[in-house]
């Protein structure tokens, strides 16, 4: 993972887009049959490359240096931390996936925290606003309803920035939700199981996944197919794949500005409980202050949130709520400890 001047940037970008076509026998596959080279340009306009991969019946997941990329057959879906300009992915993604495979796209979502190290970013990454004016420019006309938003919470520095477009104002590709989880100010004790130690002479692989036993990541969904890798001196990474469904970590645990993130998704009929996977992310990494923004089209998972973290020793700070086009309701809530931890 490559440094900011300021220290490394934990905060992810994340883009999702979905594509559609005519011919159901392009869709059996769709995405799954860009060539690596395409990818690889790709990722080279956002400055990260892949350091391992995974695929099962469903997806291709890929360990990023700098995060996660899932390619579905017809949706894609990229994270990026650090200064990587991820935006700068969407004209090669639309670009090739229309040339190549005659995929058309049919809406795309972006997500964000609020950076630890906003100063450090390059554009379009600079502002919010900025980056709501480069997508608007890139995306085809046919993606007409459009929204931005910028949830608060009760922290200043904490705000959820949400941006949507899609070509159908009903369309709802999707029945199943999105839990995002960010966390700030680590367990020092916890955060340190994620150092690798100098001169171990181990590949990245044999060292992720020694941590993730060791944390007990491999808890939080013990079905799941997990690919994982340390870097070095530190930081971690993992996707994990169970069927169609994916999960996410990635750790920066210098002390002064450690963060980590959780990313799954799940349906209402998915064997995911969402109430163990908070429980045992927030026993993982006992963090300082934690956000969790959930997608879905219904109302259930949200709510069960606070109820699963609070026996955690996590209250309930705020709650936003807002309706978007293509996603139905995203619900940004965040959290911190009731007494902070004492020996930092």
């Amino acid at each position: 993972m490559a440094f900011a001047f300021s220290g490394f940037e934990g905060f992810e970008k994340r883009l999702e887009l979905h594509f559609f076509c005519d011919d159901p026998a392009l869709l059996q596959l769709g995405l799954r049959k860009l060539d690596f080279d395409c990818i690889h340009q790709t990722l080279q306009e956002v400055q990260c490359t892949v350091v391992s991969a995974v695929g099962n019946s469903y997806f291709d997941a890929y360990v990023l240096s700098e995060s996660s990329l899932f390619v579905y057959p017809t949706k894609i879906i990229i994270k990026t931390c650090g200064t990587t300009q991820l935006l700068k992915s969407m004209t090669p993604l639309i670009f090739y996936a229309h040339t190549h495979l005659g995929l058309t796209l049919s809406s795309c979502r972006y997500t964000r925290g609020t950076f630890i190290f906003p100063l450090s970013q390059p554009f379009p990454h600079t502002s919010f606003n900025d980056e709501v004016t480069y997508i608007e420019a890139t995306l085809p006309p046919n993606l007409c309803f459009r929204k931005a938003s910028i949830m608060p919470s009760k922290s200043s520095s904490h705000a959820w920035h949400v941006f949507t477009a899609t070509s159908d104002s009903h369309a709802l590709y999707h029945h199943n939700y999105t839990l995002e989880i960010c966390m700030t100010d680590l367990d020092p004790l916890l955060a340190g199981k994620f150092f690798r130690l100098p001169g171990d002479g181990r590949s990245g692989d044999s060292a992720g996944r020694e941590m993730t036993e060791l944390t007990g990541i491999d808890g939080i969904n013990p079905h799941a197919l997990v690919c994982d890798f340390a870097f070095d001196p530190c930081g971690y990474s993992m996707n994990g794949m169970d069927g169609e469904w994916y999960s996410t970590i990635h750790v920066t645990p210098e002390e002064g500005y450690s963060y980590a993130s959780f990313e799954c998704v799940g349906s209402r009929s998915s064997e995911v409980d969402v109430v163990h996977v908070l429980r045992k992310v927030v026993q993982i990494f006992r963090p300082g202050t934690m956000s969790v923004s959930t997608t879905s089209l219904g109302n259930e998972v949200w709510r069960k949130v606070a109820g699963a973290v609070e026996p955690m020793g996590m209250k309930l700070r705020s709650c936003a709520m807002d309706q978007f086009p293509d996603s139905g309701s995203v619900v940004f809530q965040t959290f911190s400890p009731l007494r902070r931890k004492s020996g930092h």
